[in-house]
């Protein structure tokens, strides 16, 4: 492979761009064939950093027909694998727990990518845990779009991958940007909130996941329980709120009043929160949908449904239990749709409908109508469900949403790909919101055109999707594929914004305007502050 060239004559160093280490960056960059991994290798001082800024920075036209490849550069400096993981999945748009998560996790993700994405990453060598480091970017080099080019002293464990581009700078040509890794940072006390909060979050992660041997407290299970979303909260405020959300009831009592203190600033205020191993009221177990009943004498109760298909009914003040739904479908109930009169319509991971009576009479037209729909899915199952007042609303796998009434059936073509979610709310004006594996998030009223505008959009799939009438007017929540939810008013106004860490499976709105989220190990209940 090419190697450095020494200075000119007249002692100009030469240009990072004209150098044959730049042209065999891009020449690897730009071939659709080369090896996913490029390791850019030499000693201290041979301008290994300063060489990879110089790609992050250069720009290249797209092929015709090819999207523009992303280039993202990430500092491997002090962080561990954990850190560098949650580093990664942040920039790349997806959840995950652990590094060996997030190799599985793009390596099946729906996630919208335009193009290819380089990762830059600088400085293996001074990584907390380099050997650890180094094996993360071996799995990410087998992952189908993405490209890694990463800097090694030499004498450092490379990523090791089947096929590997190296690039040598094998003379020392004193370049800035590669002198040497600076003094490592003072980890803060992992047992003071304040600390925690205020510091570099990545830091943090480094020393819960390599030099802390207790619990600080609770403190740091909530950090690895939550530390994904710790590390995109905006400042001290947004941190003490995700993990004031992650602390299990064992923790111990002076955190929880420190962390609200200190997050009384965010957004939301927190008023429970169940996790995995919780005993005080029971965690509900993992969450796979959500819905909050519509009126009546149980309109203070939501519906948890779980992946084996049980759903709880639990009251929103507290978490409390209160019984659970009595059903017969069998298997994994993928959706959950609670209407006025107390029947709650199931879909299962078929597409097929069931229907749980309450204890109310139905209107025979009612009847007629689920009876209608049923057998419509037994023909073409659905991919969401959703239910109002004399109408059934459900998605298809096209990009379609189909509401079917009394008065007939509307159809809407709103989303380039699978249904992923649908929501109705009753009101003034009834309408029907739904979410894609696209990311938009598009509003509809049976009768009319779509809303051309899109709610929101994100370039992750929408993974679920809940809107009610709230005494402030309606709600929606939404929830992306990349951890990211928003509660958005649907007539406009201040939008919120959340994230608990693991990857969310439902969400609801209740209507006193409450936010629910449910993942495979919390279920946490918000209030929007300022309302």
């Amino acid at each position: 492979m090419p190697s450095a060239i020494p200075s000119p004559p007249d002692g100009r160093r030469p240009s990072i761009g004209t150098r044959p280490e730049a042209a065999a960056l891009l020449g690897w960059l730009t071939d659709p064939e080369a090896p996913r991994l490029c390791v850019v290798t030499g000693p201290a001082g041979s301008g290994k950093t300063a060489l990879l800024g110089w790609l992050a920075a250069h720009e290249t036209r797209a092929r015709r027909g090819r999207a523009r490849t992303d280039r993202t550069l990430v500092p491997l400096a002090g962080q561990s694998a954990l850190g560098v993981a949650w580093t990664l999945a942040n920039r790349l748009g997806v959840v995950a727990r652990t590094p060996a998560d997030l190799v599985h996790t793009l390596a099946t993700s729906e996630a919208r990518r335009t193009g290819r994405t380089v990762l830059l990453l600088t400085d293996l060598h001074a990584a907390a845990e380099p050997e650890a480091v180094a094996d993360l970017l071996a799995g990410l080099a087998e992952v189908g779009r993405i490209r890694l080019v990463v800097e090694a002293r030499t004498g450092t464990r490379p990523p090791r991958a089947a096929r590997t581009t190296i690039v040598d700078l094998d003379r020392d040509l004193d370049l800035d940007g590669d002198a040497g890794a600076a003094p490592a940072p003072r980890l803060p006390d992992l047992s003071d909130p304040a600390a925690v909060c205020a510091a570099d979050p990545l830091l943090v992660t480094t020393g819960y996941a390599t030099a802390s041997t207790d619990d600080h407290g609770g403190l740091r299970d909530a950090w690895l329980r939550a530390g994904q979303a710790v590390c995109a909260a905006d400042g001290p405020a947004g941190r003490a709120l995700v993990l004031l959300t992650a602390l299990g009831d064992g923790a111990d009592p002076r955190l929880r009043p420190a962390l609200a203190e200190r997050a009384a600033a965010a957004p939301w205020r927190v008023r429970w929160a169940r996790h995995r191993g919780d005993v005080t009221p029971p965690w509900p177990g993992p969450v796979a949908v959500l819905g909050a009943t519509a009126g009546g004498p149980s309109a203070d109760l939501v519906l948890v449904g779980d992946r084996t298909g049980t759903v709880r009914l639990l009251r929103e003040a507290d978490a409390s239990g209160a019984g659970r739904l009595a059903h017969r479908a069998g298997g994994r109930i993928t959706a959950l749709a609670p209407t006025a009169d107390g029947t709650v319509l199931l879909l299962d991971e078929r597409g097929r409908l069931h229907t749980v009576r309450g204890t109310a009479p139905r209107p025979p037209y009612l009847e007629r109508l689920t009876e209608a729909v049923s057998t419509t899915l037994s023909r073409h199952p659905g991919t969401a469900l959703a239910a109002i007042a004399g109408s059934v609303v459900v998605g298809d796998r096209l990009g379609s949403v189909h509401a079917f009434g009394v008065n007939g059936l509307h159809q809407a073509a709103s989303h380039s790909g699978r249904v992923t979610a649908v929501t109705a709310v009753e009101s003034e004006t009834p309408f029907v919101c739904s979410g894609g594996a696209d990311g938009t998030v598009r509003l509809w009223t049976p009768g009319r055109p779509p809303v051309p505008e899109p709610l929101a959009e994100r370039r992750a799939p929408v993974v679920a999707l809940h809107a009610a009438p709230t005494p402030g007017g309606p709600l929606v929540a939404a929830a992306w594929a990349d951890g990211r939810v928003e509660l958005i008013p649907a007539e406009g106004g201040r939008r919120r914004v959340f994230r608990p860490g693991p990857a969310v499976r439902a969400v609801a709105v209740t209507a006193t305007g409450a936010l629910l989220v449910g993942t495979d190990e919390s279920l946490v209940c918000l209030d929007p502050r300022g309302k």
